[in-house]
């Protein structure tokens, strides 16, 4: 999910998303450096439970903020040509 707020924590994702399902994980990404959340994050659930929470908290508010709730997609290799 994206648009999170900067204070936002793994702990407050799994709450959320616990509301609606299963929650096996949750993570907010951090910068490697400063350690400050980078705005987004990770929830694994089930597929059921997954489409469900999409459905549901897509555009929800969490801090003021409208988040986005979208499945993740693999990472598109990457042409580094070092």
């Amino acid at each position: 999910m994206g648009n999170l707020p900067f204070s936002t924590t793994s702990d407050e994702l799994a709450e959320m998303f616990g509301r609606v399902g299963i929650v096996t994980s949750a993570q907010v990404i951090t910068d490697r450096e400063t350690g400050r959340s980078r705005g987004f994050g990770f929830v694994e659930m089930s597929d059921d439970d997954a489409r469900k929470a999409i459905d549901e908290l897509t555009g929800a508010q969490l801090k003021g903020r409208a988040i986005t709730v979208n499945e993740a997609r693999p990472r598109a290799p990457r042409n580094d040509r070092r």
